[in-house]
């Protein structure tokens, strides 16, 4: 496999049809509407055009519009977040493109519409794409893109971030760590590296921040494993892969750390032609659907569980709303879809049918350049 730029790949500009930016409206406070949910935006600073890194937007009760309300200064490449349990601290991957390294930042979020920077540190490689708040809640772990590697950065008190306590780095012609999480148990690690086209599997010492390699869980080449998100019961997991557009099935097995890969179904309908990347993927509360975006058709695949989580079907393929739809939520009280649509700037709202958990047509949208990603507060 050649080179992959992350965002030259999965991202390139063309923005051509993009709707207006609003990073002028955005930068004025707006008045703080009545029983107001907060919504943060993330967006890439250094592609063209310029994104505006942190947007705070807010969603007035009983609507699914997002309201713009200010962007957040100093933060650049903004691309993934999470928080701690308390709500109180943020946290947000730089990628900072061609930089030697990216830096994770901290942010106090004690009043949501109004994030205050903590901090930055270093996340000890290139393009940090994707983090997550460790359940001890004692370390923040972060994926380079870049580089390759996982990195362990410990939360000090107040939730400033310190000094690595470890790196590892993933081995091969051209690791590519698209993403690192803990498992429904909490006792594992994982890592997706879309380069080595494996599953990393890691115990953790929770006293010394140090990760150990438990198991390297490989997928077909040229797969490009991007993200996986587990089923609510904990024993299966779904991967999307990046290079093809399909989703593998595993189960997992929280006692023995053990990752295996049982099934592959497609993302995309029979016959489907043409650039077919699959993006984000998540799963409805109740287990019962899956969802994942597919850059290129510029559609939302949705699928239905079966068999405890074993069985996965394609079921509907939803236009987007926008050009390429690189990352999916869903809203806390799962009705709406909100898409981040990197190459027409924009984030759609979609409904979904509560009796069949289809997405509906879009719905409405904000206009956010190169915007890779959406967090519900």
């Amino acid at each position: 496999m050649t080179e992959i730029s992350r965002r030259t790949f999965v991202g390139a500009v063309g923005a051509a049809g993009a709707a207006a930016v609003v990073g002028a409206q955005l930068a004025t406070a707006a008045p703080r509407p009545r029983a107001a949910t907060t919504v943060y935006v993330g967006s890439y600073t250094s592609s063209s055009p310029a994104g505006h890194g942190l947007d705070v937007t807010q969603r007035a009760a009983g609507s699914p519009a997002l309201t713009p309300v200010r962007t957040v200064p100093k933060l650049t490449d903004v691309s993934w977040f999470d928080r701690t349990r308390d709500g109180r601290i943020l946290y947000v991957t730089n990628e900072n493109e061609g930089a030697e390294t990216g830096t994770v930042s901290a942010l106090d979020i004690s009043d949501p519409a109004r994030p205050k920077l903590l901090g930055s540190t270093s996340s000890k490689g290139g393009s940090p794409t994707h983090l997550s708040v460790h359940p001890s809640q004692k370390y923040v772990l972060a994926a380079n893109y870049d580089s390759g590697s996982v990195v362990v950065l410990p939360i000090k008190s107040g939730g400033k971030l310190g000094a690595a306590t470890d790196l590892q780095q993933h081995q091969g012609k051209e690791p590519h760590a698209h993403q690192v999480v803990t498992d429904p148990s909490g006792k594992w690690v994982l890592a997706v590296d879309l380069g080595t086209d494996s599953v990393y599997v890691y115990s953790f010492d929770t006293g010394k921040g140090k990760l150990k390699l438990h198991k390297q869980i490989t997928l077909p080449a040229g797969a490009g494993p991007r993200h996986l998100a587990f089923h609510p019961n904990g024993t299966f997991a779904y991967v999307a892969q990046e290079l093809r557009p399909e989703i593998t099935v595993a189960s997992w097995d929280a006692a023995t750390g053990t990752f295996k890969p049982i099934a592959v179904v497609p993302a995309v309908p029979p016959g489907s032609t043409g650039e077919l990347f699959p993006g984000e993927i998540t799963v409805s509360r109740d287990g019962k659907f899956v969802y994942a975006t597919v850059r290129g058709p510029n559609t939302i695949a949705a699928f239905t569980v079966a068999d405890g989580g074993a069985g996965l079907s394609l079921v509907s393929s939803a236009a987007s709303g926008g050009n390429w739809p690189r990352h999916l939520a869903l809203d806390p009280d799962e009705k709406w879809f909100y898409v981040s649509n990197q190459r027409s700037g924009t984030v759609t709202w979609l409904p979904r049918d509560p009796a069949t958990g289809l997405p509906g047509k879009s719905a409405g949208s904000l206009a956010v350049p190169n915007v890779n990603s959406v967090f519900f507060v």
